[in-house]
């Protein structure tokens, strides 16, 4: 029997880009996927120019809060994307692990969302085609 996969997106703060990764990937791909996103040093909230650019998509984030980023998540994601956030991340054997150079949103929220929207669904189509665990 085959279980859920599961991606954990990291950031510095969670307060950004992985939390609109997160968002992106709830929203696309259902409950095919579990979805994480963590920080390694998070915010108090999630940074509300990313809040409304994913609002302007109909996707609501506003009840998200920033994460610490645990060995737990690391351990129990499958995928681990890693947006900015350098050697924070621990590495466990076993796991894929993606690096997407991604400028923090703050500022510029459509063109990250429309870029992580893009770098998600090709996420997604991979993940599917990926032999059941």
């Amino acid at each position: 029997m085959s279980r859920t996969p599961s991606v954990l997106f990291v950031c510095i703060h969670n307060a950004g880009r992985s939390q609109m990764a997160a968002a992106w990937l709830r929203h696309l791909a259902g409950d095919r996927i579990e979805v994480r996103s963590a920080g390694s040093a998070p915010a108090s909230a999630v940074n509300p120019a990313a809040v409304e650019a994913m609002r302007e998509v109909g996707i609501d984030m506003s009840a998200e809060v920033p994460k610490i980023l645990t060995t737990e998540a690391v351990g129990a994601s499958d995928v681990c994307v890693t947006m900015g956030c350098g050697d924070t991340c621990e590495v466990f054997p076993g796991k894929r692990y993606l690096d997407w150079k991604l400028d923090d949103p703050a500022g510029q929220g459509r063109p990250i969302r429309d870029a992580i929207r893009s770098l998600v669904e090709n996420l997604i189509v991979e993940m599917d085609a990926a032999p059941a665990r």
